[in-house]
């Protein structure tokens, strides 16, 4: 039997909201350069599957990583954590 690894989490902003069961989420995360020991914040944008189509834009959210919806949806709609 082989060992099943949790799908990963993530939380981010909604950007845009305007396609139908889906939304634009923006993760933010800090890396620190390898040369200049400087923290700097990289963006990153995920398509995410919203069923019910319940979140807006600048509502802070969960999502979740599944399997493929859509040739560039590979998240889930987990649930929102505040709205804007």
């Amino acid at each position: 039997m082989t060992a099943v690894t949790p799908r990963k989490r993530k939380v981010g902003i909604v950007i845009s909201s305007a396609m139908q069961k889906t939304a634009k989420v923006m993760v933010e995360r800090t890396v620190q350069d390898a040369f200049y020991k400087k923290y700097v914040r990289k963006q990153m944008a995920f398509l995410v599957h919203d069923e019910a189509g319940e979140c807006k834009v600048g509502d802070r959210v969960e999502i979740r990583e599944c399997r493929p919806i859509s040739r560039l949806k590979r998240w889930r709609l987990e649930r929102i954590v505040e709205r804007a």
